[in-house]
């Protein structure tokens, strides 16, 4: 065969080009077989291809089509029972519906879920074979064979065993295939308490002489139901006969006393569905708290606490309220006192708070007991001044009383340092620019400095102590070391401002996020906390839970940090004046002379030698919001959290 070669234009497509180089070589194979002299004579630009050659190009030019499978034959998309368990429950039986969506034209297999007994399978009213299949996981299994596509409902006559087992009987539902399984069950019985594995017990119901369940499963795991006759327990028609214990903690106070009391019952015949205590008139109740306490109410004397559910053994619960005494002399100690039991056993102990001694006892009903033998609330408590009886075991009814005789002394002031109170007023920029001037008001009689841990990357500008400016010093750690004022021994600290402000520098703000700012870590215990917290005003700013809380602003409580006290120490934003307590302050026109002194104090140069204080008023630009916290411990730096998000405006593109 001699062929010419032939160059086909670009825009042709490779199966088009096959399909005429196709007809060009069956022409020259006609022509090479009509004259076989030429076809010797090669010329250049022909080329001579096999027949093997010929066929590769003309299946390239007429490729044959296969169809597209389906990626299954059928599938199994519910499966209904609806069953009854015979009178005797030796078999349960009825009819499963298995909804069955078949996808390929022609035969197909339908596999019937593993452990039915079928009796018959019907498909539109008409009767199907079952044929055995051996193959996948399942072992041998019945299948049913469907011959058209579409969805059908292949009806099934089926029988299941009932499996016993002492005290209960149970059927189990096959796993399948499909993705919904429904099953209601019949049982000729009443007076059975059901469970149910592998699904969902939806409804029960109980009509005439049947009980009615229906259950619903994801397929994929079989169902069972399980059930036993239901026993009847005649404990809660039965007398109440209970035993109870308390113990009762009273701590003396000054301004108030708290009451804490345990209560232990044990019931020996009945159940209990709630327990009275007798509550003396002056005694609030604040909290009763236990595992199976669902309610609790005080009325008329009588505290009553209702159970979450009949106690048929035993519970426990305690109660805390409070109760105001003399802050000395003799008092009339108020006393718990169980109600309705056969017996009741316990004890009271009475503790002193703060300075004072019990001096004298009166009890009535009651015997001197160790306080390790009551409770382990009792135990724990370390009082130097603590007594403790234990409950006489007489008739319940019989009466008790306990009069103790209180004698109080002065207390010698201990205090070391504290931080009274906090204020800081935090100027937030959208570029993450923090102004903060933290104030804080001091009780000392020990410590000479006060080290303040500043934010990283933060910048001093300036620090005043009780209004007048001073030079912080640095420890090695790179914390600020601010001078304090000490108090003589013995006497009473007094309360005085220290004020630092700086510059810090956070992350800038997107248009929606969240924030973190951190404020200063001092080496004194912080009592309470207050943050005026300035943002931008084009974005909602939120606080996150954390440790501080939003709450309407209120002045600063402490002396130091209240107005009208400390003129010259300036107001700030929030309309608070600093002030300055200091026993033995000179008055004000002593301090103005002092500062004009100071002003006309030159060195030989005729430069100053003091450093006059420049006072500026802080800021306060845009919404705000007030925080508050309570105590922060040493050397721990408060944080706020906060979301923000930029609001929108109306007509704005």
């Amino acid at each position: 065969m001699n062929t010419r070669r032939s160059t086909a234009p670009s825009y042709l497509s490779h199966t088009r080009l096959a399909q005429i180089g196709c007809v060009c070589i069956f022409i020259l194979l006609f022509t090479a077989a009509a004259f076989p002299s030429q076809a010797d004579q090669a010329s250049p630009g022909w080329v001579v291809i096999s027949v093997e050659e010929y066929q590769t190009l003309r299946e390239h030019a007429y490729p044959a089509e296969h169809p597209e499978l389906p990626p299954v034959e059928a599938t199994l998309s519910r499966v209904d029972y609806d069953l009854r368990i015979s009178p005797n429950g030796d078999f349960a039986s009825g009819r499963a519906s298995l909804t069955v969506d078949v996808i390929k034209d022609g035969w197909v297999r339908v596999a019937i879920p593993a452990g039915l007994l079928v009796r018959e399978a019907r498909l539109d009213g008409k009767l199907v074979s079952l044929v055995p299949h051996t193959g996948g996981k399942g072992g041998e299994h019945l299948s049913a064979v469907l011959d058209r596509p579409g969805r059908a409902v292949l009806q099934l006559d089926i029988a299941l065993p009932v499996a016993s087992s002492p005290g209960e009987e149970s059927i189990t539902l096959p796993s399948t295939a499909s993705g919904v399984t429904r099953a209601s069950v019949q049982l000729m019985r009443q007076g059975v308490d059901v469970r149910l594995g592998g699904g969902l017990l939806a409804e029960k119901t109980e009509t005439g002489a049947e009980s009615k369940w229906l259950a619903y499963g994801s397929g994929n795991q079989p169902l069972t139901f399980t059930w036993k006759r239901k026993l009847e327990d005649h404990r809660l028609t039965q007398a109440l006969r209970m035993r109870g214990s308390l113990v009762e903690l009273l701590s003396l106070g000054e301004d108030s006393t708290p009451v804490y009391a345990e209560v232990k019952l044990e019931i020996a015949q009945g159940a209990a569905k709630d327990v009275r205590i007798a509550v003396p008139e002056n005694v609030t109740i604040n909290q009763v708290s236990g595992a199976m306490v669902g309610d609790w109410e005080v009325k008329s004397g009588e505290l009553a606490v209702t159970f979450l559910e009949p106690v048929e053994q035993s519970a426990r619960f305690t109660i805390s309220g409070e109760t105001r005494t003399p802050r000395e002399g003799k008092i009339d100690v108020p006393l718990l006192r169980l109600l309705n039991t056969e017996r009741d056993s316990g004890g009271i102990a009475v503790e002193v708070l703060g300075a004072g001694e019990i001096k004298d006892l009166k009890p009535q009903g009651l015997e001197n007991a160790d306080p390790s033998d009551l409770s382990e609330v009792v135990v724990n408590r370390q009082s130097p001044s603590m007594v403790a009886f234990r409950f006489r075991s007489v008739d319940s009814k019989s009466p008790r009383a306990l009069t103790v005789d209180v004698a109080r002394y002065a207390q010698q002031a201990v205090l070391m340092a504290n931080v009274e109170e906090a204020r800081y007023q935090v100027l937030l920029s959208k570029e993450g620019k923090l102004l903060v001037q933290a104030r804080y008001a001091i009780r000392n009689n020990s410590r000479n400095f006060l080290k303040i841990t500043l934010p990283q990357g933060a910048a001093i500008w300036s620090a005043t102590l009780a209004g007048r400016p001073v030079r912080p010093g640095q420890s090695p750690d790179g914390a600020l070391l601010l001078p304090l004022e000490k108090s003589r021994a013995g006497d009473e600290a007094p309360i005085f401002p220290v004020e630092v402000l700086y510059l810090a520098r956070e992350t800038g703000w997107t248009e929606k996020g969240k924030a973190r700012l951190v404020l200063p870590a001092l080496d004194l215990p912080i009592s309470r906390t207050g943050v005026e917290l300035y943002h931008p005003p084009l974005f909602r700013v939120t606080e996150e839970p954390g440790s501080f809380r939003v709450e309407p602003y209120e002045a600063p409580l402490s002396a130091a940090l209240t107005p009208a006290l400390n003129a010259d120490y300036g107001r700030n934003s929030g309309g608070v004046v600093n002030a300055v307590t200091k026993s033995g302050a000179n008055s004000e026109n002593d301090r103005l002379q002092t500062l004009v002194d100071d002003y006309r104090t030159k060195t030989p140069g005729g430069i100053g030698a003091k450093v006059l204080p420049v006072k500026i008023s802080f800021p306060a630009i845009g919404p705000s919001l007030f925080l508050v916290s309570e105590l922060t411990g040493e050397n721990k730096a408060p944080a706020i959290e906060l979301s923000y998000q930029r609001e929108k405006k109306e007509g704005r593109q």
